[in-house]
């Protein structure tokens, strides 16, 4: 985006300061005013060329980890600030000032006198034409999965301790004279494998080549029965790096322990070396199902996940996935090939995925295990209702407004609200560009607006809702009223094929959604939708279905939980004449 011009604001400055210091009014918490700011730029070495993209700025009391690594939605944030600039050349300064809109802290003016860690990162942005005619600037993934933080190519600074009292007119510099290294791709195993193709629809939509991956685990015996045919399963979720969870190794009694804040467990990472160490051993084990499972990787320039679904601002990735990838998967690891034979599963965002594919491609999966979806009713956005309510961040009345919450824990302590989680994603990025939950679901769900970039489902500073948007975003992607609309001719291809899982406590309230998507389901008629929808009592996000199990060890077993319930599913459908059910049971 364009930053425009504020030169009477900026009086004073140098011409450099001017430019990079312009921001759009919603970028900017306060008018400029006199005080301490940072003038962050970068040197020649890093790159010749003029830059794009968002300037951060972080200022921390924790010496536990870089700066960088220490911004969240939870309680022990620490501060950051951001700004737009455009074409920044080397040398030039981008300025943060009290002008610059920041999280928790709405200004610089606010954080009290003090020593802080400083640290200053620059999130590049790229130019897309994209077929739409729109022309955006956005920051492409590099191979991590949209996570600014340790993206490939961004510029940094090394922390460093500086006093800081904002009410001194001083100028706190800033080299970004270090940038995060290329990813190494991952190794192949001999049951691993990694899968890349140049997907033609994407290609043409972005206006330059863009690819699909894939992580393929292929099922034991492969190479000893070349005449086996496989059914596939699909493992939907975020950015996968590989096969996760997968381990051939035994686990390793010296790696040090690493505490999950999460779960409340230590030595966690352990814990998660003896479950993929399992897994390796049940894929591999005589009686285990043998299929296909594969791990998508699709990340798009707003998020790390596409949500496998076709969209207005990101692209065809539905189409692209299922008429580009899979064929191209089944053809090179011998799948079967059919509808009746391909089934999926995931949480989260790999819960919603799931149910969109299956409601989605109707005839080209078979089942859908379901677990902790985000939002599959939008009458029940979290905790939003986006058609009746006006406000997003606070329940309105006559005489009070009060804060709607956003994270919970299974006692319903809150940890942030919805308006402070969509303030940090507005100070990562304008224009839904933080690569962050709520910006992507806007970049997925959103009609393009005039500017080029995703319309707004509600003002961002200050959680007005946009009814217009809301109308299309109900036609389009939500779930439950697409069942409720087209149940007579949708419902009976998805008989039997939908199993959802959610817990009660679900961190996100998550299951709000899933209430009001079992009220629909369990009245439907001609047909029933002979389905399962199962809660967790008092379980947080992301319960996927056991009640045997706390979240920290169930989350690490889908595939044993669901490959053997989808060979049971394929057992009781119909299948067609000459389906076969042989060559792959060994």
């Amino acid at each position: 985006m364009t930053t425009r011009q504020l030169a009477a604001a900026c009086a004073g400055l140098p011409l450099a300061l001017v430019a990079a210091s312009s921001r759009p009014p919603h970028d900017r918490a306060l008018p400029l005013a006199a005080g301490a700011r940072f003038a962050i730029s970068f040197p020649a070495a890093k790159s010749a060329a003029p830059l794009d993209g968002r300037v951060l700025l972080m200022l921390s009391t924790d010496t536990t980890a870089e700066p960088r690594f220490q911004i969240s939605d939870g309680p022990n944030t620490q501060l950051i600030f951001g700004i737009d600039v455009d074409a920044l050349r080397p040398g030039q300064d981008a300025v943060i000032d009290a002008g610059a809109f920041g999280y928790p802290l709405e200004s610089i003016a606010r954080v009290p006198p003090g020593r802080y860690r400083v640290q200053a990162l620059l999130n590049r942005y790229e130019t897309f034409h994209r077929s739409d005619g729109h022309v955006v600037r956005l920051p492409p993934d590099k191979g991590e999965g949209q996570q600014w933080s340790r993206k490939p190519g961004n510029l940094y600074s090394a922390p460093r301790w500086v006093d800081f009292d904002p009410r001194k007119s001083a100028v706190v510099r800033i080299s970004l004279d270090q940038e995060v290294a290329p990813i190494p791709d991952p190794p192949e195993t001999k049951y691993i494998k990694h899968e890349r193709i140049r997907s033609k629809l994407l290609t043409e939509f972005w206006g330059r080549p863009t690819d699909l991956g894939a992580h393929v685990l292929l099922p034991a015996g492969f190479d000893e029965h070349p005449n086996a045919r496989y059914p596939l399963v699909i493992f939907h979720g975020h950015f996968p790096s590989t096969i996760e969870g997968f381990r051939e190794e035994p686990p390793d009694a010296n790696v040090p322990c690493e505490y999950s804040e999460r779960f409340h467990l230590d030595c966690y990472n352990r814990i998660q070396q003896q479950y993929a160490y399992q897994l390796y051993k049940d894929w591999t084990s005589p009686g285990f199902p043998r299929v296909l499972m594969i791990e998508i990787q699709h990340p798009t320039p707003y998020y790390d996940d596409s949500y496998a679904v076709n969209s207005a601002n990101n692209g065809p990735y539905g189409d692209a996935i299922m008429r580009e990838l899979v064929p191209y998967i089944e053809r090179k690891y011998r799948g079967i090939g059919q509808g009746w034979a391909r089934f999926t599963y995931g949480g989260s965002t790999g819960g919603w995925e799931a149910m969109a594919v299956q409601m989605f491609y109707p005839d080209d999966f078979n089942g859908a295990w379901i677990a902790c979806p985000d939002p599959i009713d939008f009458r029940a956005y979290t905790v939003v209702d986006i058609y009746a309510d006006t406000n997003a961040y606070y329940e309105t009345a006559k005489w009070k407004r009060t804060p709607r919450p956003g994270i919970r824990d299974w006692l319903g302590h809150v940890h942030a609200t919805l308006e402070q989680m969509n303030h940090r994603e507005l100070v990562l990025g304008t224009h839904s560009r933080s690569g962050d939950q709520w910006d992507i679901w806007e970049s997925v769900y959103s009609p393009v607006g005039p500017d080029g970039y995703p319309k707004r489902i509600w003002d961002k500073r200050t959680g007005t809702i946009d009814r217009s948007v809301a109308d299309y975003w109900r036609e389009h992607y939500d779930l439950s009223y697409i069942l409720r609309r087209d149940w007579k001719t949708l419902g009976p291809k998805l008989r039997g094929k939908l199993h959802i899982y959610v817990g009660e406590a679900d961190t996100y309230y998550l299951n709000d959604a899933v209430y009001l998507v079992e009220e629909f389901l369990k009245s439907a008629q001609d047909p029933p939708y002979d389905g399962e929808v199962d809660y967790g009592a008092r379980a947080e996000h992301c319960w996927n279905g056991d009640h045997t199990r706390p979240n920290a060890q169930s989350r690490l077993r889908y595939h044993q939980m669901f490959i053997p319930r989808i060979i049971d599913r394929m057992r009781s459908s119909a299948l067609p004449a000459g389906a076969d059910t042989v060559s792959w049971r060994y």
